[in-house]
């Protein structure tokens, strides 16, 4: 498959004290989601060319970039999936995104703060960025990783080996110490962070499936066809973790 890159796009640079800098801004509040925008940005490099060329030599990943649907007005029409049967992807998703509060437009105006002042590009890199901006709180409903501090870092974990790049495995690797600190188990911490990023290694990509007829299909379903393991250490840790006042919970059932 031919990809349409064009040709105007500028090297990116690897800028490691930026990322450090919005990195502390992220740790102090961990909702501030444009700080991870500005991360993954100085960090990544040419990972997303790399991965959209990789994702291009699969019959999944071409029939994705053929489609080319674009997932935010989709995945905000919450009608449709609510009126889906219980158990599917669907309707865990939006019993998700309402419980946490969240719609698919407000990552995407998350992250506009960032692009605001770049020149943008309507190729095919630009569409497979938003993909994976896109496809991030459905990495939560499949994984079962909640939101809170350790499941933010879990996803990102798992959702590394179908994305790459430095920006994500730094910002969880900096979380899971941050947290370490704060519940004194470094030990667990490490350990959830581990079991999810073999669980994404071992798994099938999110970002390269059909996400209108992944919704239609049973949660459980979906889960052990995709290969998605459920994340036993990351309970564990939660149920032991909440001892010292840590507050998470699982995503989906």
């Amino acid at each position: 498959m031919k990809l349409y890159i064009d040709s105007r796009r500028k090297p990116p640079r690897i800028r490691p004290f930026k990322a450090m800098g919005h990195m502390n801004t992220l740790l102090a509040d961990k909702e501030d989601t444009e700080q991870v925008f500005h991360i993954i940005e100085a960090l990544n490099g040419r990972t997303l060319e790399r991965h959209l060329k990789r994702a291009v030599r699969t019959p999944e990943g071409r029939a994705m970039m053929g489609r080319r649907v674009e997932l935010p007005e989709v995945m905000d029409n919450h009608g449709r999936w609510e009126a889906l049967p219980e158990g599917t992807v669907g309707r865990a998703y939006v019993a998700f995104m309402k419980r946490e509060g969240l719609t698919a437009a407000g990552l995407v105006e998350e992250s506009e703060k960032m692009f605001a002042h770049h020149e943008r590009f309507d190729d095919d890199l630009e569409f497979y960025g938003r993909r994976l901006r896109d496809t991030h709180d459905l990495y939560h409903v499949l994984t079962g990783y909640g939101r809170d501090k350790l499941g933010e870092i879990c996803v990102l974990a798992f959702s590394h080996a179908h994305q790459g790049g430095l920006g994500a495995v730094f910002i969880s690797f900096m979380a899971a110490r941050d947290l370490a600190k704060e519940v004194a188990e470094l030990g667990l911490v490490k350990a959830a962070r581990k079991e999810a990023k073999t669980g994404g290694k071992g798994s099938l990509s999110l970002v390269n499936e059909d996400i209108v007829a992944l919704m239609h299909e049973p949660l459980s379903k979906a889960r052990a066809r995709m290969k998605i393991q459920d994340p036993m250490i990351y309970k564990k840790a939660l149920k032991s973790l909440s001892a010292a006042g840590y507050e998470g919970e699982l995503s989906a059932a």
